[in-house]
């Protein structure tokens, strides 16, 4: 396995404190650290097993996965299942989760239409997403988007001039940066997203190596 290039600044990801999965689960289904909880429907936890070898982590759950309370079930997370698979990744090994654990929506209508998570959204919830991974300890943590990349890594880390990169943070796993698959879902032009499809799991095929036979 080739070495992932050293990433340069200090950026601690602080964790709540538990010794499983379960257990962690249990303590964030009562989460009020910031006022997502009052809207969504329920609490929408990470899914998967302890020993993943691989963690994803997106943005924060849809209508979807707010109302069914898993990640990534929605049309997203339809696409990612086939590019996974495509990139040659098997999602049943790797434990998939989000940046941020409620939905954060504007009602129009009987829709429920998804607003971008805050900072301050995103940092206090960061304190789940650190303990996942501190409790999983992956080798390889692949950041579907800027909120997730932002929730691992800090604001000094763009998304666009390190997409495709496997970044080594000083205190937990590397971790790929890639896009959201719903990004891919809004193009309009075929030409545009097949080359952006193709792009993406050109990036998840970076993650092969990380997942053991």
């Amino acid at each position: 396995m080739n070495a992932a290039p050293k990433f340069g600044p200090a950026f601690t990801l602080e964790s709540a404190d538990a010794a499983s999965l379960d257990q962690l689960r249990h303590q964030a289904m009562g989460c009020t650290r910031c006022e997502l909880y009052k809207n969504a429907t329920q609490m929408v936890f990470g899914e998967g097993s302890q020993k993943a070898e691989i963690v994803l982590v997106g943005e924060q759950p849809g209508d979807k996965e707010d109302t069914a309370g898993r990640p990534f079930v929605g049309p997203a997370g339809r696409l990612l299942d086939i590019c996974l698979k495509e990139a040659g990744l098997d999602r049943s090994r790797c434990y998939v989760t989000n940046a941020v654990k409620h939905f954060k929506f504007e009602p129009r209508g009987k829709r429920r239409l998804h607003s971008k998570p805050n900072a301050g959204e995103i940092q206090r919830c960061s304190w789940w997403l650190g303990a996942e991974v501190k409790i999983v300890r992956p080798k390889l943590v692949i950041a579907l988007g800027a909120t997730a990349l932002y929730s691992l890594l800090g604001t000094k880390v763009k998304l666009t001039s390190e997409r495709g990169r496997i970044l080594t943070p000083a205190d937990h796993p590397p971790v790929l940066v890639t896009i959201h698959p719903s990004f891919l879902l809004r193009i309009r032009d075929l030409g545009d997203g097949e080359q952006q499809r193709a792009h993406f799991v050109a990036d998840l095929h970076r993650a092969v190596q990380y997942q053991g036979n």
